[in-house]
């Protein structure tokens, strides 16, 4: 099967800080992938090359077997990737139903009738319909990791990038929203989840990554490379001799 996401050799540096050094992965269709790795280590980063918000110094990134590494940010979400930012910025003064509604007409190119349907379908699998007409700015931390959640699939992508999502949540907030990123991903969209909350992207992902200084250091099943004595020291702290 091809590869829905290739990062071909991905570096990009900013003076002595190395955010992607040599990074080579993909993302097969229907795939859900973790990304670990300590603060620092080039995780935000890597999406930020992924979606085209930064350019890389070397390498290529090809989606659907198109080389996209030149193409504009907006352009690649047309072309159906999308993602979620660690810390949420709604467009506080629209309803939930408006913010969602940009990623349906700017990012799905849908309009009229097709676009709001589309977007209440969104609401409702996210869990945000009785939300809809409530302005974004009034909403609790739950509810805003959903709209941003919700604003990246009104873009129909066929690849979701999440960024700490559980980041900030309570235990039974972060159950829910394993819940919706399960629905979301049985629905067919492929994941690529950046987490710090381990025990959450377990509970959903089938592949892990590992990056420490933008170098992949592990790439595999998720418990083996928990379990990897360099895993653990470079993202767990565990000193593998004790």
């Amino acid at each position: 099967m091809s590869a829905l996401l290739s990062v071909s050799d991905l570096s990009k540096s900013f003076g002595a800080v190395v955010v992607a050094d040599q990074t080579s992965f993909e993302v097969a269709p229907g795939a859900a992938i973790g990304i670990l790795g300590p603060n620092g280590a080039g995780k935000t980063s890597l999406f930020n090359l992924i979606t085209g918000a930064l350019r890389p110094d070397a390498g290529r990134i090809e989606f659907q077997g198109t080389d996209i590494t030149a193409i504009s940010a907006a352009g690649r979400c047309k072309l159906g990737i999308a993602r979620s930012f660690q810390v949420p910025h709604p467009f506080e003064g629209m309803t939930v139903f408006e913010n969602a509604l940009v990623g349906a007409t700017e990012g799905a190119g849908l309009r009229g009738h097709a676009a709001e349907a589309h977007v209440l379908d969104v609401l409702e699998d996210t869990g945000l319909m009785p939300k809809a007409n409530q302005r974004a700015g009034g909403l609790t931390l739950l509810e805003r990791k959903r709209l941003e959640m919700a604003r990246a699939l009104a873009a129909k992508p066929r690849l979701l990038l999440l960024d700490e999502i559980a980041g900030g949540l309570t235990e039974a907030e972060c159950s829910a929203l394993i819940a919706t990123i399960r629905r979301v991903h049985a629905g067919g969209t492929t994941i690529v989840w950046i987490e710090h909350v381990v025990h959450a992207l377990l509970a959903v992902v089938e592949k892990l990554i590992v990056i420490d200084f933008g170098r992949k250091i592990a790439e595999g099943e998720p418990r083996a490379i928990m379990d990897s004595a360099e895993v653990k020291e470079i993202y767990l702290g565990v000193d593998p001799d004790v």
